[in-house]
């Protein structure tokens, strides 16, 4: 368990805040970049790390990121015009381009002179991998993007989904790297939910033995299950410090990256990516991603599942009696069902569990955010943003001869998957 003291330092990301300073050391999905439309086009509303921003695509086709409110009476920009170059606040005329400098003060006769002196924070932004990118932090610590291959794939390579769920950031994060998890929550009374893709070993051997390892770009998180009386199934997930974590699958099927960006200390975004890097999805892959298991259905316009708390997850008794563990359809509405309040209201008070041998990636987890936000504040910047290459890493399924080294068997699989 940890300490309150502990927790509050974990759970609390807005500005000046010691987990907040560390999150503004990286590159943040921020949007869809298909909420952004063409140049001109309406601005976009983002929230993240208690702060409130304006997105938008000038005429030239570029992204900007500012400051939501107006540095004159501070209106909302959303309500603006993006028009020739530039967001006009519709309260008073007032003009910022993408760089956050006023270029227009309309209102006042001594406009022209004092516009140089009143505008407002941008922020770097870009676009990649379906998504639009912010960085927050220090202009001079600014990283390269992380290396990870799902944001480099081609559109076509990728289904991805945006929700924005009620709970913090770190225990919807902490259930991507709770392995044990799966061989109940995610169950079928038979086996596997219909095109989850687990491993049927997970079903089969639901203590997991954990072998972790801390690297560069995070923490590798090796799941041990038997697989018959002379192999192992490994199952093996990578945590990307500090809020993606890859979820392995087996070989030449897509696997699942989950992001958790906070919005506040209380609210969520989760981008859900579910790609290939090597192959376009397929049509049956494609149809399993719409068929709403592995990604949850949304109430049309919104980012909000269908299933919700205000609805009990539209939880099945009959169902949850007869054909599966829960009676909730979606993989990501079991996972909020049993997360979103956790016992204790939207952030987990933490001291009060009591963890086994199953949670020891958790753990380890919560030791390395810990580890760096306290040397954060100890005026040590965090290793891992000037490393980004690192995080090229994939998850991965597999089956070994139980002899085998594990490292050695993984490497071997890469190696094969790589010349195929």
């Amino acid at each position: 368990m940890l300490s309150r003291e502990d927790n509050e330092l974990l759970v609390r990301v807005g500005p000046g805040t010691p987990m907040g300073n560390m999150f503004r050391r990286f590159w943040l999905p921020v949007a869809l970049a298909s909420e952004v439309g063409g140049p001109d086009s309406e601005p976009v509303k983002v929230e993240a790390l208690g702060e409130s921003f304006v997105l938008f695509r000038n005429t030239d086709g570029e992204l900007g990121l500012l400051d939501a409110f107006c540095t004159h009476r501070r209106a909302h920009l959303f309500w603006g015009r993006n028009e020739q170059n530039g967001l006009r606040c519709v309260y008073h005329g007032w003009k910022f381009d993408k760089n956050g400098e006023c270029v227009d003060v309309p209102n006042c006769p001594e406009g022209e002179r004092i516009k140089k002196s009143v505008g407002t924070r941008a922020f770097p932004v870009m676009e990649r991998g379906g998504m639009i990118w912010a960085y927050f932090g220090p202009k001079e610590l600014q990283p390269k993007p992380p290396a990870t291959e799902i944001f480099d794939a081609p559109d076509s390579h990728r289904f991805i989904r945006k929700m924005v769920i009620k709970g913090n950031w770190l225990q919807h994060m902490e259930g991507d790297v709770d392995s044990s998890h799966i061989s109940f929550l995610h169950s079928g009374l038979t086996g596997a939910l219909p095109g989850s893709a687990i491993n049927p070993a997970a079903f089969e051997d639901k203590a997991p033995r954990w072998i972790i390892k801390q690297m560069d770009y995070g923490v590798r998180l090796a799941a041990q299950r038997n697989s018959g009386p002379d192999h192992y199934s490994w199952r093996i997930n990578q945590w990307l410090f500090p809020f993606a974590t890859l979820i392995a699958s087996p070989q030449n099927w897509p696997f699942t990256a989950n992001i958790r960006l906070p919005v506040d200390d209380e609210t969520t975004i989760q981008f859900r990516v579910w790609t290939n890097p090597d192959q376009p999805l397929t049509e049956e892959q494609l149809k399993i991603a719409n068929a709403g298991v592995i990604f949850p259905e949304m109430i049309p316009g919104t980012f909000t599942p269908k299933a919700n708390k205000s609805n009990n997850y539209l939880i099945d008794r009959e169902d949850q009696k007869l054909r599966t563990y829960t009676g909730i359809k979606a993989i990501p509405s079991q996972d909020l069902a049993v997360i979103q309040d956790q016992g204790y209201g939207h952030i987990a008070d933490r001291s009060l569990e009591k963890l086994t041998s199953s949670d020891l990636a958790i753990i380890q987890i919560r030791k390395r955010l810990l580890d760096n936000v306290k040397a954060l504040m100890a005026g040590q910047e965090p290793p891992e943003p000037k490393n980004m290459e690192a995080y090229r890493v994939r998850p991965i399924d597999f089956v070994l001869p139980r002899d085998v080294d594990l490292d050695d068997g993984e490497r071997a699989v890469l190696q094969k998957r790589a010349a195929e």
